[in-house]
């Protein structure tokens, strides 16, 4: 297991001014999940993990890995790099060019305290290559390898060493949309495979969505959000949060209902009074934003019983053509809502629709 507690990473920012890229960074990363790092850039998600590589030293707080302290600013405890074990992967990827694709796999193993017999070194790079499919490529210059292939590779040489914990930085952004797509699918795959402790930084939500156990949303040097990836879609904290992960649409309102103990809310927004969902309490009076994603507005061309909550009608502004689903603009007064429907829907510009929104989808965030 990994824990990371009270952890702080300072820089030295212009006129001598500290830059507190990490602030108090907590969290627990149990044996063989993956751990995501999610946030946009310079929220201190690639500087956490330099920290618990050993590649940046915090000012304050402890890492430890399977009982074992490798920073505690308490114990003036710092092990450096090559005596953690821990196998990185960075964005552009580090290959040796000067090197094939075996050497490069080997290299680790062949530098390290202890070295391992010619024979099994070999048995070991060869294994770790067949699960990353490059095994029949051993011999090849590291330079004529395709970007996956390339990505693969530095995968390999992270995984050749058995490492305690896998450290990914961003490892497909290089690659074009379609090969990050697939590359996703073969990296859950060795990591499942392999059942190493990763934790993986990235920007990209889909990638995030997609790969992890357990997301922390970063922002400003802080976790903003620590939850599985779909609770962190679909009950977002914050209005940060619920607009960095995915398309939603905000309104702004007033609560003006609802107790103690309640789950469900009123509040006054710009298209009436809605019925939404919160898990903390929300005071009298007080402004609050509704998040909704688009996919939750319900379209019909039928219109719901007059007693439905969060019923009402839409003129259609704009709509969108994108094969298995269609984007539509609808306008309410002044407010303008996203909303996703199936193209056989009877949708075109300057109609009236019905439109519903389940309580149960219509989340109250905090604002930052």
């Amino acid at each position: 297991m990994l824990t990371v507690a009270a952890l702080c990473t300072e820089y030295a920012g212009q006129n001598g001014a500290a830059v507190k890229a990490a602030q108090d960074v907590t969290f627990d990363v149990a044996d063989g999940k993956f751990f995501t790092l999610l946030g946009p850039s310079g929220c201190g998600k690639t500087t956490t993990l330099r920290s618990i590589a050993g590649l940046e030293r915090p000012v304050s707080g402890e890492i430890v890995v399977d009982g074992l302290t490798v920073f505690s600013s308490r114990q003036r405890v710092f092990l450096p790099p090559n005596k953690r074990r821990f196998g990185m992967v960075f964005q552009s990827y580090a290959i040796w060019p000067h090197m094939n694709v075996f050497q490069n796999v080997s290299f680790p193993l062949e530098v390290a305290e202890g070295r391992l017999p010619k024979e099994e070194i070999r048995a070991r790079v060869m294994r770790v290559l067949a699960a990353v499919a490059l095994d029949h490529l051993a011999e090849r210059e590291a330079t004529k390898l395709s970007g996956g292939q390339q990505q693969r590779l530095a995968l390999a040489r992270a995984l050749v060493m058995e490492p305690k914990l896998l450290l990914l930085d961003e490892p497909l952004s290089n690659l074009d949309a379609k090969l990050r797509e697939k590359m996703r699918f073969e990296l859950k795959r060795m990591q499942s495979e392999f059942k190493i402790t990763t934790i993986y930084v990235t920007h990209d939500q889909s990638e995030a969505l997609a790969l992890s156990d357990e997301i922390a949303v970063m922002n400003e040097g802080r976790i903003v959000q620590l939850a599985r990836p779909r609770e962190i879609y679909e009950r977002p904290l914050t209005k940060f949060v619920a607009d960095f992960i995915g398309t939603t649409n905000f309104l702004d309102g007033k609560v003006i209902g609802g107790g103690a103990g309640e789950t469900f809310w009123s509040v006054d927004t710009r298209i009436g009074v809605l019925k939404v969902r919160s898990e903390r309490p929300l005071p009298l009076g007080s402004s609050i934003s509704v998040s909704i994603r688009p996919e939750d507005v319900h379209l019909s061309d039928a219109e719901r019983p007059a007693e439905s909550v969060n019923s009402t009608e839409a003129m259609i502004e704009q709509v969108v053509f994108l094969g298995e689903h269609m984007d539509l603009k609808l306008r309410l007064g002044e407010q303008e809502i996203l909303a996703r429907g199936h193209p056989s829907m009877n949708a075109a510009p300057g109609r009236r629709i019905h439109m519903w929104l389940n309580p149960d989808k219509c989340i109250a965030v905090a604002a930052e």
